[in-house]
């Protein structure tokens, strides 16, 4: 059993006496950061003693991702994926540019730009990053609005364009003036999950700029709400079939075409072909599910509908290793973080059971990786970049083996956004984890942290992303349960949804008691190999 280094009140201190933390890498000299490769200058030792400073250096720095060109374009307003860059230098150049994009990075950027109107701590820091510096909350938000308001209009122009989505965005392309477009392979697709993050991404946004109660502000939510407003109206009709059933990818006749135009017709993706067309999942495709419900104007007996189709998938099992108390989780896809989204978007934690849960499922994320010596945690990712600078691959199948329906798994590759749940259950230990995976050679940049490490120091990814970073961001800042709580309170639906919740998970694990529940948290306590990789020219200590 791995043994702390730190004293007991020490960590009860600064984790809370709830969920003490196991574990520590060793520390070394800590100075405050002068660069963009700051995380080296600080220890766990630092961290834990004082997560200020680190966590206001880490805003800072992922803040210089938010540049146009770079994650979002600023004619349009749209998120780009991410960007290449280059091998030696880490500066990105448009050749490496990602000029597509997602109904979730646009989810990830909605609710960054939703702290900022809300004035969330480190909010305003993060915006102006990259536009002067500071920490001005009026300036922070004039940015925000003036985002929020091309978004609002490109995607206005987009609807109007191609009716047949309903509102909804496939994977999307554009550059400079050019319009967005679907990308050449969502000609007439679109898909629920990514649209259900960003539906509740907006209901946050239109909450926190009618909280404002400037009269500016809540003339632009008022847009917001027309559009999810228009959402409610086509999402049953091009997504749900009856039976609880809820297309992942929807199959459109002819995007041009209106909604409710005679010869339009909307199908299932893969309905016969022999696999699984349908959202049936407890992780991500919840969001959407939750919309349908909530707002899609289904009938009681749809509601029990989706619910029963999907209950067979919600599963209780145990995380166990030699040395360690077994802790009870939610069984998952890949175990991937990235498959818990929906828990900084929806308030599952208003909810004993589920704070439970959703804490134990963070004991047994960084508890796995200590026990088996593993430097970081594991989502899905970009693989690292080639020779010649170009993505391996992607890497879906990421997480933990033992406690996932999906066993088979590439397990070479950790991610500093592994830590984007961990940062919702305890912050200071999720700082911990970031540090210990941005301490690897080239994984800083002067965009903040890079996308992925191999655990065996042999390779990096010189790409950043929303995924990989921007979801470390919503973390730290709390997700938006706040802001969306309080709209689902206001709109009658909160009690809805509290009452299925409950419901659905006490079925599966309030049958028997959950265990872990006196577990710690654990930190890590190795690091990547220094294998001789050299850190990118324009980030170097």
């Amino acid at each position: 059993m791995a043994k702390l280094t730190l004293a007991a009140s020490t960590l009860i201190l600064f984790f809370g006496a709830g969920i003490p933390a196991r574990g520590l890498a060793s520390p070394a000299l800590s100075i405050q950061p002068v660069n963009c490769r700051f995380a080296s200058r600080y220890t766990p030792t630092s961290i834990l003693a004082n997560p200020s400073p680190f966590e206001q250096a880490l805003i800072s720095w992922e803040g210089q991702f938010h540049q146009t060109n770079v994650s979002y374009n600023d004619f349009n307003g749209m998120t780009f994926d991410g960007t290449l860059l280059n091998s030696v230098t880490g500066v990105h150049d448009l050749a490496g540019l990602h000029t597509f994009s997602a109904a979730s990075k646009e989810s990830l950027h909605i609710m960054l730009l939703a702290h900022v109107v809300n004035g969330t701590p480190g909010a305003a820091q993060w915006i102006l990053a990259a536009n002067g510096g500071g920490s001005d909350a009026e300036k922070a938000r004039k940015l925000a609005i003036n985002i929020l308001h091309k978004k609002w209009d490109t995607m206005n122009r987009f609807n109007a364009t191609y009716p047949g989505f309903g509102g909804f965005l496939p994977w999307f392309a554009h550059s400079g003036s050019d319009p967005l477009a679907p990308t050449w392979d969502w000609v007439n697709r679109v898909p629920a999950l990514d649209n259900g993050e960003n539906i509740w991404a907006i209901y946050a946004l239109i909450e926190a700029l009618q909280s404002t109660g400037r009269k500016d502000y809540q003339v632009l939510a008022s847009k917001w709400e027309s559009y999810l407003n228009y959402l409610k109206k086509t999402a049953a009709r091009i997504f749900y079939r009856g039976s609880g059933h809820i297309c992942a990818v929807t199959t459109i006749a002819n995007q041009s075409l209106p909604v409710n135009h005679p010869a339009q017709s909307y199908v299932c993706e893969g309905l016969n072909s022999g696999g699984n067309p349908f959202i049936n999942d407890p992780y991500e495709g919840q969001q959407f599910m939750f919309f349908l419900q909530l707002y899609g104007g289904l009938n009681q007996s749809d509601i029990d509908a989706l619910w029963e189709f999907k209950r067979p998938q919600l599963v209780s099992v145990d995380w166990s290793f030699p040395g360690y108390g077994s802790i009870t989780v939610q069984k998952g896809f890949w175990f991937s973080s990235h498959e818990n989204w929906g828990w900084m978007q929806l308030p599952y934690t208003d909810i004993p059971l589920m704070k439970t849960l959703f804490a134990n499922m963070e004991k047994a994320r960084t508890c796995n990786s200590q026990a088996k010596k593993i430097p970081g945690m594991y989502a899905s990712i970009n693989n690292s970049t080639d020779s010649n600078g170009q993505i391996i691959g992607y890497i879906s199948n990421a997480g933990i083996p033992e406690i996932a329906n999906q066993t088979v798994q590439e397990l070479d590759v950790i991610t500093p956004y592994s830590t984007m749940n961990t940062m919702l259950v305890n912050k200071t230990v999720g700082l911990v984890w970031w540090h210990n995976m941005v301490i690897a050679k080239r994984m800083q940049n002067i965009y903040g942290s890079s996308e992925s490490t191999r655990v065996d120091g042999t390779a990096t990814s010189a790409f950043v992303s929303w995924d990989s970073k921007m979801t470390t961001v919503n973390g730290l800042f709390g997700g938006v349960t706040s802001l969306v709580r309080t709209k689902m309170q206001r709109e009658g639906v909160y009690r809805p949804f509290i009452d299925v919740v409950q419901r659905e998970y006490t079925r599966v694990f309030g049958k028997v008691p959950i265990k872990g529940t006196g577990e710690s948290i654990c930190l890590p306590t190795v690091t990547v190999p220094d294998l001789g990789l050299v850190d990118f020219s324009s980030c170097a200590n």
